[in-house]
C-alpha cells in the first residue's frame, strides 16, 4: 500500500430520505472553498491506473484541486482510516469500497453523514438512506474461464457443474473473505439454497480441491488468464470483460444468481479538507464522473450513465442477480468466512 503525493493518479429517492441524508449540490461556493483548501486525500480500493488517474486528471483539470491518493483493500482501508480516527490525526478525506463504510459506522463520528445532490434521481438501493454512503459502481460476482483452458460448450452452467470431477484442482478463488472471495461465495449459495442444502453442496464442491489463494479476485482472475487455472470463482464480471476486450483470452459466465452490490464512497467525519472532500464525492457520481467509470469497464451505478456492454447487468432472462447491500455484508460475512474456512481448508 503506498502513499502519493501527488496522485498519478429503480426509483428515485422518496424526497424525505434524500431530505434526512442532507443531500448537496456541487454549488459555486462548494468549488470556491474546496479551491481554496487546494487538495483532497482518498482512500481507494479501486485499480489505479485504470480508474484513479483517470478520474484525477479530469478532476484536478476541471476544478484545480489536487487528488492525493492511498490504494489499498478493503481491510487496509478500514484499518488505516481507525488509526487515524484513534490517534486523532485523520489524513483521509474521502474513502471507498464495497463494505468499508457499514463496518467504519460501527464507531460513531468516524463518517460524515451528507450525500451529494445526485442522490436524488439514484435507484434507491444505491443509495444509503441514513446518508453515509452512495454508490459509484456496480459489481456483480459470476465465474470466469481461460477460454483456452475450457473449450466452447465444455464450460459450466451451473453451479452444480461445478461439481464435476474434471474441475478437481483447477477452480481458484480468494480466500480474502471479502464478498469478492470464497466467503462471498458461501454466502449466495446458503441464500440461494437455504442453510441445509446450502452446506451440502459446499461439502461437495470442497472434496473438488478448490484453490484457495490469499490476493484480491482480480489478481486470481490474471491468474486464470495466465493459464495457471481454469477458472475462477467470485470475480468481477467487468474485469473478465475488460481483459477479453485487450484481447486476453477470457470469458465470464453468466451463473445464477450472482451476488450483486455496489462501490460506495463516504466522506469522513473529521476530514482536514472537508468542502473538497464533498466535491470529489460529488463529482464521482456525477454523470461527468461516472462516464469515466463507465469508459474504465466499470458498470456505472448512476444510470443516466448506461455501461459500455448492458449484458453485464443481472435481467433475470440471461442471468440473475442479487443485491447485497454494505450493512449485509458487514453483518455476515464474518459468519460466511467461519464456514468458508472450515470448510474449504
Amino acid at each position: 500500500m503506498t502513499m502519493s503525493r501527488r496522485a498519478v493518479s429503480l426509483a428515485a429517492l422518496a424526497a424525505a430520505v434524500t431530505m434526512s441524508a442532507g443531500a448537496h449540490a456541487a454549488t459555486q461556493e462548494l468549488i470556491d472553498a474546496a479551491k481554496k483548501e487546494g487538495q483532497v486525500t482518498w482512500y481507494t480500493t479501486q485499480i489505479v491506473n485504470q480508474l484513479v488517474v483517470p478520474i484525477q486528471n479530469v478532476f484536478e483539470k476541471k476544478y484545480g484541486v489536487k487528488i492525493n491518493y492511498l490504494r489499498g483493500n478493503t481491510g487496509d482501508v478500514i484499518q488505516r482510516v481507525l488509526n487515524e480516527f484513534t490517534a486523532g490525526r485523520i489524513e483521509c478525506d474521502v474513502f471507498d469500497g464495497l463494505s468499508t463504510v457499514a463496518t467504519l459506522e460501527r464507531t460513531p463520528g468516524v463518517v460524515l453523514k451528507w450525500l451529494p445532490d445526485e442522490a436524488k434521481d439514484y435507484p434507491k438501493e444505491r443509495v444509503d438512506p441514513n446518508g453515509y454512503w452512495i454508490a459509484t459502481y456496480i459489481a456483480v460476482s459470476v465465474p470466469g474461464i481461460n477460454t483456452d483452458l475450457v473449450k466452447p460448450g465444455t464450460e459450466p452452467k451451473t453451479w452444480e457443474d461445478l461439481l464435476d470431477p474434471k474441475w478437481k484442482g483447477k477452480i481458484a478463488w480468494s480466500s480474502a473473505g471479502s464478498s469478492t472471495s470464497g466467503s462471498g461465495f458461501v454466502g449466495t449459495v446458503l441464500d440461494a439454497y437455504g442453510q441445509e442444502k446450502g452446506m451440502d453442496y459446499l461439502r461437495k464442491l470442497a472434496k473438488n480441491t478448490m484453490v484457495n489463494i490469499p490476493v484480491a479476485s482480480r489478481q486470481i482472475l490474471d491468474m486464470v488468464i495466465a493459464g495457471e487455472y481454469a477458472i475462477a470463482l467470485q470475480i468481477s464480471n467487468h474485469h473478465a470483460w475488460i481483459s477479453a476486450k485487450q484481447g486476453a483470452p477470457v470469458k465470464w459466465l453468466p451463473m445464477s444468481p450472482a451476488m450483486v452490490n455496489s462501490g460506495n464512497v463516504s466522506v469522513a467525519a473529521r476530514a482536514p479538507h472537508p468542502n473538497a472532500a464533498k466535491l470529489l464525492a460529488d463529482f464521482l457520481v456525477s454523470p461527468e464522473g461516472q462516464a469515466i467509470y463507465r469508459d474504465s469497464g466499470y458498470i456505472p451505478a448512476n444510470s443516466k450513465v448506461p455501461p459500455l456492454d448492458p449484458s453485464l447487468v443481472p435481467d433475470d432472462k440471461r442471468f440473475s442477480g442479487k443485491f447485497y447491500t454494505p450493512e449485509r455484508l458487514d453483518e455476515d460475512l464474518p459468519k460466511w468466512d467461519k464456514i468458508f474456512q472450515d470448510t474449504f481448508k
